[in-house]
């Protein structure tokens, strides 16, 4: 055997090794890359990572996701809250999954960095009573919120304008508590009274009430003023009145003696 068969028979095994090396680091990314209790798995039709973090007691989201992840399963955990860009980095995210947490409310910023990619965005079975106005304004995703404690107002008037695309979304949420008393219950599609105008109008009313009540207060301190007034004056002028006359002076009484 010479040596370049020598080389050959030990290079080709050697070729084949790296090759597969290769391989399952395209497929099975590195365990530093992946977030504690999470699976990540390579999608190559997707050209990303899988990342499923579901049933992992999970109180918060991950602070360091990979930023190749196109499917991101956070759900059947505990997370209570979606801080303002929380997933700001993962630019090729396609789909959420958030469902089945305790989720009470979304800020402006929740999903800050993933409007223009993402397409999915589950919440349902959360806690949610109130979003901020713009929380959906620029996704284009089909949101889905079903089984969440809505609490009807102005905001959410505003938000569900902001996914009027996905009437599907917006068709099913109800209205758990509401500003209106006979809304409650309701789905908020049937909800045909202006919410911001209402909150306008009974800002006003309690301006006006309280200016009213700081008026009759003023009022009853100068009433209550005067009369104290009143009250001192008259209690001087008896003082003065139950004071004794002046007595004469005994040379005054010989003078009138003397003249008479």
């Amino acid at each position: 055997m010479t040596l370049l068969d020598l080389w050959l028979s030990r290079s080709i095994p050697m070729c084949l090794l790296l090759q597969s090396l290769v391989l399952m680091a395209l497929c099975f990314p590195s365990a530093s890359m992946c977030p504690k209790g999470c699976i990540c798995q390579r999608d190559l039709h997707l050209h990303g990572l899988n990342v499923t973090c579901s049933q992992s007691r999970l109180k918060e989201i991950p602070p360091s996701l990979p930023v190749d992840t196109v499917l991101l399963r956070l759900d059947h955990n505990q997370i209570g809250a979606v801080p303002d860009q929380a997933f700001h980095g993962l630019r090729f995210l396609r789909e959420l999954n958030l469902s089945y947490n305790a989720v009470e409310t979304l800020g402006e910023g929740a999903f800050s960095g993933i409007e223009a990619t993402l397409q999915v965005l589950d919440l349902s079975h959360n806690r949610i009573t109130s979003v901020h106005k713009d929380a959906f304004a620029r996704l284009k995703a089909r949101i889905i919120v079903d089984d969440n404690p809505w609490h009807c107002d102005c905001a959410l008037q505003q938000a569900i304008g902001g996914i009027s695309h996905n009437h599907e979304a917006a068709a099913r949420v109800l209205c758990r508590s509401s500003e209106l008393r006979d809304h409650e219950g309701r789905p908020f599609l049937a909800v045909d009274t202006d919410l911001c105008n209402l909150a306008k109008r009974t800002t006003d009313y309690a301006m006006l009430v309280t200016m009213f009540g700081w008026f009759a207060m003023v009022i009853s301190y100068v009433v209550y003023y005067v009369r104290q007034n009143q009250e001192d004056a008259r209690r001087h002028l008896e003082y003065l009145k139950s004071l004794p006359s002046k007595p004469k002076k005994p040379d005054e009484a010989d003078d009138i003696s003397t003249v008479v």
